[in-house]
């Protein structure tokens, strides 16, 4: 039965003040019945009924003003091999037109990653492959970064290694209120969860990659940079180089060509196809005027780490930073996780010795068909692979209350204790 009306003794007296008052007590409080539905939430009552603190600035996701931009241009292709000219232009109109999104732009990044349309053939690879994106969307979250994971194939003919350049081609004209793009291949771990590119270093250059100038310019080796790990500014640059470096690629009448070309070119490349990481660094080497010089080699930090040299440190890395908090009480306090980027610049005071890697990449791991290479053995590359998403998953796992206690075994958690690791 419904409740009847919570209605006050004065409307039950006869006289006429009486009644007029109980009329008015009605009128202006309508939500006293206490069967009636709740008023039901709208989508303009999103950020305000969360209690979002006001001053703070924030980007107007509802403003889309009606002007002409370049969405409005038929030309405007978002594909590989269909080049874009006055990007820088066109982008700063938009930029112009949403006002919002301009503050804060050159620290703006985005994640990009990706994988096959299809499961994988290793009986363990789609539970890697999901393990390795909830890896990079803890990264995202705990730094504020938005993520686009592809799973398709933006270009038939560009597949494999090839695939990238379609997705942060049409990452950029997606996103003009972005500066930076991170591509990270699906095989790729962030290790240190604390650890932000340091972007300032780069405001003179355009895309940044994990390498070695001997390497590249005194060597001359395919692996003297790394492909599968980089950071691209969205620009007109960039695109004009995505339009040359894919011009190697399979979908290229030229693809043999390059292949036979970058052989010739690096005398301990052995594999007889084109590839996207020595087709990267032969333009870095053949054309440094035109590419090479915005190009940043990055070797201070592990932007893109070999597996096979860090994985056995996890372990002694993981004493080192508990050998710390212990002997600094500030750094074990307890914290909410969107405090982290706080500790992780009070801890930068007190690290010594081997700190985490930033990037740890199983180049060569193959997670999803299981065809490593044969210079791994057994299941060392899902070993390795348990033992890094572990480590980095501790560092998720803090400001939550509880860590694995074993860096092989990632089904187990306990609950940290207060003042812990004290």
């Amino acid at each position: 039965m419904a409740k009847s009306r919570n209605i006050p003794r004065f409307c039950f007296y006869g006289s006429i003040t009486g009644i007029l008052i109980c009329l008015y007590w009605l009128w202006s409080n309508p939500n006293q019945n206490y069967s009636q539905k709740p008023n039901p939430i709208l989508f303009s009552d999103g950020v305000t009924s969360c209690g979002s603190p006001t001053g703070v600035n924030t980007v107007d996701r509802l403003n889309n003003p009606d002007n002409y931009t370049f969405y409005d241009d038929p030309t405007v292709n978002y594909s590989i091999g269909q080049p874009l000219t006055s990007w820088d232009e066109r982008r700063r109109e938009w930029l112009n037109l949403h006002p919002s999104f301009k503050t804060g732009v050159s620290d703006r990044v985005l994640i990009l990653t990706g994988s096959q349309p299809k499961p994988c053939k290793n009986p363990i690879g789609d539970h890697l492959q999901l393990r390795l994106f909830k890896n990079k969307v803890d990264y995202c979250r705990i730094h504020g970064y938005d993520i686009y994971y592809s799973n398709t194939f933006l270009h038939s003919e560009m597949r494999s290694y090839w695939t990238k350049m379609p997705v942060v081609r049409a990452a950029m004209l997606a996103h003009p209120e972005t500066e930076w793009f991170l591509w990270i291949d699906s095989d790729a771990i962030f290790t240190d969860m604390d650890f932000k590119a340091p972007l300032t270093r780069y405001k003179d250059y355009n895309m940044v990659i994990h390498g070695w100038p001997d390497a590249v310019f005194g060597k001359k080796s395919w692996v003297g940079a790394n492909a599968g790990v980089f950071l691209m500014r969205n620009c007109q640059w960039s695109l004009d180089f995505m339009e040359v470096w894919a011009e190697m690629g399979p979908q290229s009448p030229d693809y043999e060509k390059w292949g036979e070309i970058q052989r010739s070119t690096f005398p301990d490349k052995e594999y007889p196809k084109s590839d996207d990481q020595s087709g990267l660094i032969y333009l870095i080497i053949k054309e440094k005027e035109t590419w090479g010089k915005k190009i940043y080699l990055e070797n201070e930090y592990e932007l893109s780490g070999y597996w096979l040299n860090l994985v056995g440190k996890f372990l002694n890395i993981s004493n080192i930073y508990e050998d710390m908090e212990k002997s600094v009480r500030r750094l074990r306090r307890r914290h909410a996780e969107v405090n982290t980027e706080h500790y992780a610049v009070v801890r930068e005071k007190y690290l010594a010795g081997d700190r985490r890697p930033f990037i740890t990449h199983f180049t060569g791991c193959q997670q999803c068909n299981g065809d490593h290479n044969p210079i791994y053995v057994g299941d060392s590359c899902w070993d390795g692979m348990e033992i890094a998403l572990n480590f980095a998953d501790n560092q998720v796992l803090r400001p939550y209350g509880f860590v694995h206690p074993d860096l092989r075994n990632g089904s187990y958690v306990r609950p940290v204790s207060f003042d812990y690791p004290a």
